[in-house]
């Protein structure tokens, strides 16, 4: 069988040119036998090296950000040869990507939602970085760029995190009325998205405490909890992420957890002497020439901006709340944090307006 097999692997050399494979030559050498017979071909060509970032790339809805990638070849080819690059972005557990773009040479073509927001920036020899302009919520997530040479092919993967704020959301209806697509939806509706884990574990690290479980964007059901107590999985559990895993979809409900990011513009609180209807109040930010805000615009505000105000105001899900960023008396609990007077059918209130830059 090794006899067969040498013969079989000498007469596919046997040819007096070098064969060519993926622009690097193979070079025939006499084996070591000393039977005067060709040895197999062995690789004489460089190696494809890809780099992105080690670190996460930081970024916040509506901003331009370069994921950073660079391709060299060990040892140096020298003159610049003509690669294929692709971007694609992919889920937490690796199993589907996303096509992002793909270019040779300065032709490109963008898939999707990044179509003419997505280019490569090749201001140096060698580079492959992806610019992605005017940022969105779910841009956030990890980017494979990958580098293909004929039948060589290297890739690498860099991580790029929204600079946000993750919060817990009840509908009008109360506790645990929402499946999966429901949540989707409302978060959608308040200026956000569904949490991903990561988000949630960075709003957990930063003092997010909360008991109802929410749907987070992979499908999965879970809640943060700080200081353990008996309704929250019991007292003798760990501070951490409590899980109850995958939930159907369509069948089990439960709260959402949506994450916002840093705003194009500006939340502004209006007011009347003897307050406001929801429509009224909805009037009134459309005088001034903006919308009433979202709850994720002001939780936004709240954390990016430091919106601080101990006077409660409608929001356009029908919600009235009020922002605090130094914790005083009047004004509710000792932390900071963002109100809420729930879903009241009357009452009058002064009004949370958002205006875009």
């Amino acid at each position: 069988l090794l006899l067969l097999l040498e013969a079989t692997l000498l007469q596919l050399v046997s040819s007096s040119h070098h064969p060519f494979y993926n622009g690097f030559y193979y070079n025939h050498i006499m084996n070591d036998m000393g039977n005067g017979q060709d040895k197999v071909d062995y690789f004489n060509g460089a190696k494809l090296v890809v780099e992105t970032s080690k670190d996460p790339v930081y970024s916040y809805s509506g901003a331009n950000v370069t994921l950073p990638c660079h391709y060299r070849y060990e040892p140096d080819l020298g003159d610049k040869r003509k690669i294929r690059i692709k971007w694609s972005k992919l889920r937490d557990d690796y199993t589907k990507e996303q096509d992002v773009m793909v270019a040779i040479g300065k032709t490109y073509v963008a898939f999707g939602d990044f179509k003419g927001r997505a280019h490569i920036h090749q201001t140096s020899r060698h580079e492959a970085s992806l610019v992605i302009s005017d940022v969105h919520l779910k841009d956030d997530g990890k980017y494979r760029c990958e580098v293909i040479d004929g039948l060589e092919d290297e890739s690498d993967v860099v991580d790029l995190r929204l600079q946000g704020i993750v919060f817990p959301y009840q509908p009008p209806r109360g506790q645990y009325r929402l499946n999966f697509h429901e949540a989707e939806q409302v978060c959608q509706d308040q200026g956000a998205i569904l949490a991903n884990f990561n988000q949630l574990f960075q709003a957990w690290s930063e003092g997010l405490d909360w008991c109802n479980a929410g749907w987070l964007a992979d499908g999965t059901v879970q809640y943060p909890i700080r200081l353990p107590r008996k309704p929250c999985g019991g007292v003798h559990l760990a501070p951490g992420i409590r899980s109850y895993g995958p939930r159907h979809r369509h069948l089990h409900r439960f709260d959402a957890f949506c994450f916002s990011s840093a705003l194009r513009g500006e939340v502004f609180f209006l007011d009347r002497l003897d307050g406001m209807s929801l429509e009224e109040a909805k009037q009134s930010c459309q005088d001034a020439g903006a919308e009433i805000a979202r709850v994720g615009h002001l939780y936004s505000a709240w954390k990016f901006l430091g919106l601080d105000r101990c006077n409660a105001g409608w929001l356009a899900d029908g919600s009235v709340r009020y922002p605090i960023v130094k914790p005083r008396p009047n004004c509710g609990p000792a932390e900071p944090g963002v109100r809420s007077f729930g879903f009241p059918s009357k009452g009058r209130f002064g009004v949370f307006c958002y205006k875009e830059r």
